[in-house]
């Protein structure tokens, strides 16, 4: 049986290598997937070829992605074969785990947005933004370990991505690896049942500056705490250069053991605190700028500012919304709609974060289809785009990790629900009506909150 005809065309292998471009990130597929060409095949199987040198690398680190991309395009009962690299009849499978020091190598590059010239400097953030600055031009010779803490939204991430990309360019070569503290725990598990606990440890202690955000996640966790106390250690006593990030202060995490806590307290601890009218103005001003904004009346960012005065991811989310709605609408970006976007995103008290089942519920209602739909197997466009949008917002607007939010989605893997996050966030960022239509879920998601408050 011949493979039928939309296989074969060049223009859906282009799209398939596209949605590879926007899952992995330009810089790991131009180095691993751009040598990677389609053959025909039979039935339903697409035939790949891989250089030799890099099959395996890329079936066993790749292959579930590259499928997955590959049915996004052409539909779900499409199957991946790489020449060479499997039994006759049998798809492309990872045959297993990939190893921890795999993992760790494969994080994507650090966001360029988040430099230090881009991060606005106020009365409450001026010690962080000094000491991180100060760690970037000399590593492991400035305060070592750095901790940053503060409650989420407050530019944390930022600054480590900060430190990340100045160490790049101007470190003179100097190695960085960036982690959250579950990553750490995932990639030491799998060292553990791969027994690939040794790679694992050059992996992380054979960085000139490591970069760790939320290591309150440590927490409960005997076995990691253990490895990552001689993680530390390792780096430290060598003069290598550790920054962490935390919702809190080393001496409120009770949970975590007190030797670790008093590594974390050896350094400096510095806090940045929620900014102040002026500076969340000047955040709102220079993103504005960056995403080159127009607006109608200079006093919207001073009336966002007005009424969003804890969070910064917060503070732009809502710009973000009110441009969205402008988009869909035709509306422009003045005080009555930005007065409209703010009523309909603020509770009138403080409330809770949504749970999962509320966001889906949200995310069916708005798509027209049921919630054990949208969690069900099905791969089609009419599901799978909606079924993203779901986790993307489970992500954002709730506290849970990636395997809990995969688990909630039909018992779908942690890559898969960083497969969902990249692939809205990359089609938000190019097409308005997408990110109407998530401004508006986002909206309903928060009244039912308010709602039910």
């Amino acid at each position: 049986m011949a493979l039928p005809a939309q296989y074969e065309s060049p223009r859906a292998w282009r799209e398939i290598r596209d949605e590879l471009r926007r899952s992995v990130g330009e810089s790991i597929y131009e180095l691993w997937l751009s040598p990677v060409e389609a053959q025909q095949s039979d039935a339903d199987v697409l035939l790949l070829r891989v250089p030799p040198e890099t099959r395996s690398w890329v079936v066993e680190r790749y292959g579930r992605i590259i499928e997955a991309c590959a049915a996004q395009v052409l539909g779900p009962s499409v199957h991946i074969r790489f020449a060479g690299a499997t039994e006759p009849g049998q798809p492309a499978r990872a045959r297993h785990a990939p190893t921890a020091l795999e993992s760790v190598m494969s994080q994507p590059d650090f966001n360029r947005r988040y430099s230090f010239q881009q991060f606005v400097i106020g009365d409450a953030n001026r010690l962080a933004h000094a000491a991180s600055l100060a760690v970037a031009e000399l590593p492991g010779q400035a305060y070592n370990p750095l901790f940053l803490h503060a409650p989420p939204g407050l530019g944390k991430t930022h600054l480590l991505h900060a430190i990340a990309n100045y160490v790049l360019e101007f470190g003179g070569g100097a190695t960085v690896r960036y982690t959250t503290a579950e990553s750490f725990t995932n990639h030491f598990i799998s060292a553990l049942s791969s027994h690939s606990i040794e790679q694992f440890k050059r992996a992380y202690r054979d960085a000139d500056v490591l970069l760790i955000d939320d290591v309150q996640f440590l927490a409960s966790k005997a076995k990691t705490e253990e490895e990552f106390f001689y993680t530390f250690n390792a780096l430290y006593e060598t003069g290598r250069q550790l920054v962490l990030t935390c919702d809190r202060l080393p001496r409120d995490l009770v949970t975590i053991e007190e030797r670790l806590r008093e590594r974390f307290e050896s350094g400096l601890v510095a806090d940045i605190k929620p900014p102040d009218f002026a500076t969340r103005v000047t955040i709102l001003r220079k993103r504005a700028a960056l995403d080159r904004i127009c607006l109608t009346e200079q006093g919207v960012l001073e009336l966002i500012a007005t009424r969003i005065t804890t969070n910064i991811r917060l503070l732009e989310g809502a710009l973000i919304r009110v441009v969205a709605v402008h988009s869909l609408s035709g509306r422009p970006i003045d005080l009555d709609l930005t007065g409209e976007v703010l009523d309909s995103l603020l509770p009138a008290h403080q409330a809770g974060p949504p749970s999962i089942p509320a966001i889906q519920a949200a995310v069916a209602a708005h798509f027209g289809i049921s919630v054990s739909t949208l969690v069900s197997a099905s791969r089609t466009a009419a599901v799978a785009w909606p079924r993203q949008v779901a986790m993307h917002l489970a992500r954002r607007l709730t506290d849970a990790s990636l395997p809990a939010i995969g688990q909630a989605f039909g018992g779908r893997s942690h890559a898969t629900v960083v497969h969902a996050c990249r692939r809205v966030t990359d089609q938000l960022a190019v097409d308005e009506k997408a990110a109407a239509a998530v401004a508006i879920i986002t909206t309903a998601i928060l009244e039912a909150v308010d709602r039910a408050d």
